[in-house]
C-alpha cells in the first residue's frame, strides 16, 4: 500500500495543499482507504464532506494527480492482488470481499489495452497477421480475432451469417493476413465469456486498431462499470468533445472488440437502446446478462 501512496505523491503538483484543500484531500484518502469495500461513488463522498461533486473532483484531482474514482480503483486493485495472490482467494470470493457486485466488476478492472500506431491503421493492417475462429457464446456465434499482441476483434453472427460477420471485420483491416486458427482463439473465448475465467493475475490484453478519435472513444467505453450505461453525450463530454455526440456514436458503431470494449453500455440521450452494430436484440441480451450477474 505504501507504493500506492508514493505514486500519488509523485504525480501530485510540487506545492503541498494547505487549509481547506489539505483537509479535503486527506479526508478523501482516509475515507476511500477505510471504506473501499463500500465502493463509494463521487456523489457519496461529496455528500459526506458537504461539497459539490464537481468541486470535490477538481480539488482532489488538482492535488493528488488522479480522480477519487481512479484512487478508489487503485486501492481496490491493490487489495485484490493481495487477496488473489498471497491469500489465494477465488475470484468470486475476492469480488465480494472487495465490495464489488460480482466477478464482472473485478474483470473490468483488469482488462488492459494498447493502441496500434496511426500508421498501422492507415496501412489497413498491412503488417498484421490476424488469427481468427468462431465460437459459441451467450449471445450467439462469436468471431474472435487475435494478433501476437492480444485480442483485436470480437464480432457476432446469427446462424448462417458467419461469412457476413467475417467480411465485416476483415474490411476494417483489408491488407492484413488472416489465418483461421480456432484452437488459438478458443482460449480467448473462454476468457471472455466464462466468468470463472475472469482473473486479475491474467489481465486480458486488448489491442485497439483505429483512428486516434476512435481509440479515445473506445477507451472511454472501457471505463463504464459492469452493469451500468452512459449516453453518447456523456461520453463525448468525457473525452473533451461535448458537441461531438454524433461522431462518438459513429466511433462506437465501429468498435472492433464488441462486449469486451463494452459499446453495448452506450445509450441514446433519452436512455433508449438505439442502434447496435450486431443487432439491438443482442445488445438487450448483453445488458440483461450483466444485470443478472451484477
Amino acid at each position: 500500500m505504501n507504493a500506492l501512496f508514493e505514486t500519488i505523491s509523485d504525480s501530485a503538483v510540487e506545492t503541498t495543499p494547505c487549509g481547506a484543500d489539505y483537509d479535503t484531500v486527506r479526508s478523501v484518502i482516509t475515507m476511500i482507504s477505510e471504506d473501499y469495500r463500500e465502493q463509494p461513488g463521487l456523489e457519496t463522498i461529496a455528500e459526506r464532506l458537504g461539497m459539490s461533486p464537481t468541486g470535490l473532483q477538481k480539488t482532489f484531482t488538482r492535488w493528488a494527480g488522479l480522480s477519487p474514482k481512479a484512487f478508489l480503483q487503485a486501492i481496490t486493485l491493490d487489495h485484490a492482488k493481495e487477496l488473489l495472490g498471497k491469500e489465494r482467494l477465488p475470484v468470486l470470493d475476492t469480488s465480494y470481499e472487495l465490495g464489488l457486485s460480482g466477478p464482472g466488476r473485478l474483470h473490468d478492472l483488469f482488462v488492459t489495452h494498447e493502441a496500434m500506431s496511426p500508421g498501422e491503421w492507415k496501412s489497413g493492417g498491412e503488417s498484421l497477421v490476424i488469427r481468427y475462429g468462431f465460437h459459441a457464446s451467450p449471445f450467439g456465434r462469436s468471431l474472435l480475432m487475435i494478433t501476437d499482441r492480444g485480442l483485436a476483434g470480437v464480432a457476432f453472427a446469427d446462424p448462417g451469417e458467419e461469412r457476413t460477420a467475417f467480411e465485416d471485420m476483415t474490411a476494417r483491416w483489408p491488407n492484413a493476413t488472416y489465418i483461421e486458427d480456432e484452437p488459438a482463439t478458443a482460449a480467448y473465448a473462454r476468457r471472455i465469456f466464462d466468468p470463472e475465467e475472469w482473473s486479475s493475475d491474467r489481465p486480458l490484453k486488448v489491442v485497439l486498431i483505429g483512428t486516434d478519435f476512435q481509440v479515445q472513444v473506445w477507451e472511454s467505453l472501457l471505463k463504464i462499470p459492469f452493469g451500468k450505461a452512459k449516453s453518447y453525450s456523456e461520453i463525448a463530454s468525457e473525452i473533451g468533445r461535448p458537441n461531438a455526440s454524433r461522431a462518438v456514436g459513429a466511433a462506437i458503431g465501429r468498435n472492433p472488440v464488441s462486449f469486451v470494449v463494452p459499446c453495448h453500455r452506450a445509450l441514446g440521450k433519452s436512455g433508449a437502446l438505439t442502434g447496435y452494430h450486431w443487432g439491438v436484440t443482442r445488445k438487450r441480451a448483453m445488458l440483461g446478462w450483466e444485470a443478472g450477474k451484477a
